[in-house]
């Protein structure tokens, strides 16, 4: 029985050297960085993370696009990408990663991090009400991998947990909403909000003044908190700012932003209530994310299902 050819691969990046990807993917396969000529037919597999636009286009005969990074807009953002199978990374590692930022800024808001900090600037010693877990509402929005994971240790802790998403889901502990009809009812029941959804044409900017304006305000904490490790496009920056100056928001731990890398002049870096990451909170490790990509392609070519998959009519 002969053995199927093993299929070339582009691998295109864009914000970080690609050198790792290369000395992993190149173990196995054949990998270059760019295609030969205006068309490359001999290309079977394209590894991108925010891939300049219209390369996919000249590879004639692509067959899977793979994600570097959990989310796949960059991918939709190219109109000329071919409409092939697209594989979305999915890895212990980068769950566990994001699991971590998401529980600690979490713990960090519920134990008055910032008041603690600004108190030691000024010498303070004063011991504010700290309320149990079990009287804090943390809300997610998006029960995927990530926020399945982020609910069930934010349980363990003792936290009451809230979850919303497009379509019913059912984690055990959580309190599901979901659709827009959901969503009202769960805002009004969170203290401390998640944002961890996919970026698609509708939750582009959900992240706005109304819906932090529909937080709880009458909590444990003295305020609702918000917690972006999703997409910077999820949210509105000025929306953000202004509910902080309202305080419909009390205060803000962010990763991702609407453009990257931040702006120096954002008011957001030096905003006494805002904590800022370098979109940080789950690193791709391509030695955690690679093997599995090796692993579906090779799974491909010997006729098996591709894992993992995008549904681009929902854009995750």
């Amino acid at each position: 029985m002969s053995t199927p050819e093993r299929g070339r691969v582009l691998l295109s990046v864009t914000g970080f050297n690609p050198q790792r990807w290369y000395d992993l993917l190149s173990k196995e396969r054949e990998v270059v960085l760019e295609p030969d000529g205006t068309e490359d037919p001999s290309i079977d597999y394209a590894v991108v993370w925010k891939h300049q636009p219209g390369v996919l286009a000249r590879l004639p005969n692509l067959k899977v696009i793979f994600s570097i990074g959990a989310g796949v807009d960059h991918i939709f953002a190219d109109d000329q990408a071919p409409d092939v199978p697209i594989v979305r990374v999915v890895a212990d590692n980068l769950t566990q990663y994001m699991c971590e930022y998401v529980t600690w800024r979490v713990l960090d808001h519920h134990r008055q991090g910032s008041v603690y900090r600004e108190q030691q600037v000024r010498k303070v010693w004063h011991e504010p009400r700290q309320p149990p877990a079990n009287e804090v509402s943390v809300g997610i929005m998006g029960l995927g991998q990530l926020g399945t994971r982020a609910a069930k240790a934010l349980r363990a802790i003792g936290f009451s947990v809230n979850g919303w998403s497009r379509t019913p889901k059912d984690v055990e502990g959580v309190r599901g909403f979901h659709g827009e009809d959901g969503l009202t009812p769960f805002l009004n029941a969170t203290d401390i909000l998640v944002v961890l959804l996919p970026l698609t044409a509708v939750t582009h900017g959900i992240v706005n003044y109304s819906l932090l304006s529909r937080l709880r305000q009458d909590g444990p904490l003295g305020g609702p908190c918000l917690i972006n490790a999703g997409r910077g496009g999820l949210q509105r920056e000025i929306d953000i700012l202004k509910a902080l100056e309202a305080g419909v928001l009390k205060e803000a731990s962010l990763d991702v932003f609407e453009r990257e890398p931040l702006a120096p002049e954002s008011p957001l870096w030096s905003h006494p209530r805002v904590f800022v990451t370098p979109h940080a909170a789950a690193t791709s490790d391509p030695a955690h994310l690679a093997p599995p990509m090796l692993q579906q392609m090779d799974a491909f070519e010997r006729g098996e299902a591709l894992k993992n998959l995008v549904d681009r009519n929902a854009g995750y």
